[in-house]
């Protein structure tokens, strides 16, 4: 059974019992004063008439105020009516006002309704395309698995709450191992070979194509745009990308902005090119390796940057870069380093790094304190103009083709260790010491 307030619409208060005038009684009443009024007249008049006295004309003042009272009672009647109409009104416009706060409630409800029902259908549907997505990634034919990656981007751009799990999702399918075919015999036609290995050739070809489609996506939509204020709608923003093992060809993110990237042990097959990128949190490339050359040219690291135990087989370029925190510990640099014009905003650890051939830190600007302890320059060291605004540490560095201090800025007082580095010729410049904190 329903409580009485939520027979009043749930407003809380007792419902009210209205009394209704009914006609009879209005006519009763009507009947009553007439009466009175008549009555009392009736009763002044049955003195003796035609007499001019006093006595009459006190009589006369009487019958006159006794028609003024009931015109006056008739009139007090006639106000109540209007008194009791004017509530009824008023009764009516609140309880109008209470059927459309009630009204408004069920349809508030009915509202909530709907889009609970709409929520669950939508999500019922990036459930189910979701996983027929999915379904085609795990297919053995390459055509399937690509239609499932377009089927992935399509639902991330269309939902952006699904973004980052979709990147995951193509993140997984790079960290896959995989068999890529031998670039040397790209060119031999595949008839020459017997047909076992044509086929397995011919699927060594369309997986790299998946992985290929797959790096491609990811790039594409952590692209801001050329006018970083004003994103195209493509871009995906506060993306984390997660390619621990990875093994990724031709890989690039130039240009791209990512919140952390983590290339932990990844192998990067043919160029890799991070040039212009941004990275607002930390980046992790321990332990990777290049195959080929790698640009990192005027990319921004904000976060801690990893690159220990990292090797770079061919040219390394970090030109105009800028780092927040770095570290390069055992590191390896086999064909040039290119630090030209990068800063490091806070520590920077090159300690036992390799540079088996040249390494340019011409103009380099160091903000925190940096150490190239036992670090290995086996080609030309060229340091010309770098800034060491906070100590620098080459002890046991060795030194074997060349190096240029030339210009090199030290802060007041800092007397940079170079206490057991070995020299090809001479010793490295004794700093001075007289330059402040240069900008």
């Amino acid at each position: 059974m329903r409580s009485d307030d939520e027979a009043d619409g749930g407003g809380g208060d007792e419902p009210e019992d209205y009394t209704v005038l009914s006609v009879r009684v209005m006519l009763v009443w009507a009947v009553v004063i007439v009466a009175v009024g008549v009555g009392v007249a009736v009763w002044l008049l049955a003195g003796e008439p035609g007499r001019d006295s006093e006595e009459n004309r006190v009589r006369l003042d009487a019958i006159r105020t006794a028609g003024s009272i009931v015109v006056g009672t008739g009139g007090a009647a006639a106000l109540l009516l209007a008194a009791r109409r004017q509530r009824s009104t008023e009764i009516g416009l609140r309880q109008k006002d209470r059927d459309q706060a009630a009204a408004m409630v069920a349809f508030r409800l009915q509202e909530r309704v709907a889009a609970d029902t709409r929520d669950d259908a939508a999500a019922r549907r990036i459930t189910d395309l979701y996983t027929k997505a999915v379904e085609l990634l795990g297919s053995t034919q390459a055509p399937a698995r690509l239609g499932g990656l377009y089927a992935l981007e399509r639902l991330a751009q269309d939902n952006p709450g699904q973004r980052q799990t979709i990147v995951n999702v193509l993140c997984a399918c790079l960290r896959m191992p995989c068999d890529l075919p031998d670039e040397a015999s790209d060119d031999l036609p595949v008839e020459a070979a017997e047909e076992v290995l044509a086929a397995t050739y011919r699927d060594r070809l369309r997986e790299r194509e998946v992985r290929l489609t797959a790096q491609r996506l990811i790039a594409a939509h952590l692209h801001p745009g050329t006018h970083p204020g004003a994103p195209v709608p493509t871009y995906w923003h506060d993306i984390d990308l997660d390619l621990t093992a990875a093994t990724l060809v031709g890989f690039s993110l130039h240009g791209c902005a990512a919140r952390t990237v983590v290339f932990k042990a990844a192998t990067f097959v043919g160029y890799a090119d991070f040039g212009s990128a941004t990275v607002s949190g930390d980046a992790d490339f321990g332990g990777t390796t290049f195959t080929s050359g790698a640009n990192f040219g005027s990319v921004v690291l904000r976060g801690d940057t990893d690159f220990e135990w990292a090797t770079f087989s061919d040219h390394a370029s970090f030109e105009a870069a800028v780092f927040a925190g770095a570290d390069f510990e055992w590191s390896t640099f086999t064909d040039g380093a290119d630090f030209a014009s990068a800063r490091f905003t806070r520590g920077a650890n090159f300690g036992s790094a390799t540079f088996s051939d040249g390494a340019d830190f011409e103009r380099t600007r160091f903000d925190g304190e940096v150490t190239f302890g036992s670090a290995t320059f086996g080609g030309y060291a060229d340091f010309r103009g770098a800034l060491f605004l906070a100590g620098a540490d080459f002890g046991a560095a060795a030194f074997g083709g060349g190096t240029d201090f030339h210009g090199t800025g030290l802060a007041v007082g800092d007397r940079s260790g170079f206490r057991g580095a070995a020299v090809d010729r001479g010793a490295p410049p004794e700093p001075t010491g007289v330059r402040g904190p240069l900008e």
